[in-house]
């Protein structure tokens, strides 16, 4: 069973990955064969992603997803910033934690 939350901006379900990092990472809940993230879950129940690559293509027990911030109609409608300006947002994002 997968475990759905909405998503902060758009409100639409997604499904929280943890990445071989240990980030979390929002994918689209529907496997998609044009998403770039390998997912799974593991022997605990967590469900797991990864990109896969040339060296470790995707396996058996992996399906491709989309990121939901590629898909996320919020994000994909926020403005391109001018040329020589640069965001601070992710900078943000980090200090608050």
């Amino acid at each position: 069973m997968k475990r759905l939350i909405p998503c902060r901006d758009c409100r639409r379900p997604v499904l929280l990955t943890t990445t071989e990092a240990g980030k979390r990472l929002a994918v689209d809940p529907e496997p998609d064969p044009a998403g770039n993230t390998a997912v799974w879950r593991d022997g605990t129940g967590a469900v797991r992603s990864r990109r896969p690559t040339d060296e470790l293509p995707i396996t058996g027990w992996e399906r491709l997803h989309m990121p939901h911030p590629a898909t996320c109609p919020t994000r994909v409608q926020q403005l391109a910033l001018p040329v020589g300006v640069t965001s601070l947002d992710a900078r943000r994002r980090k200090k608050r934690r």
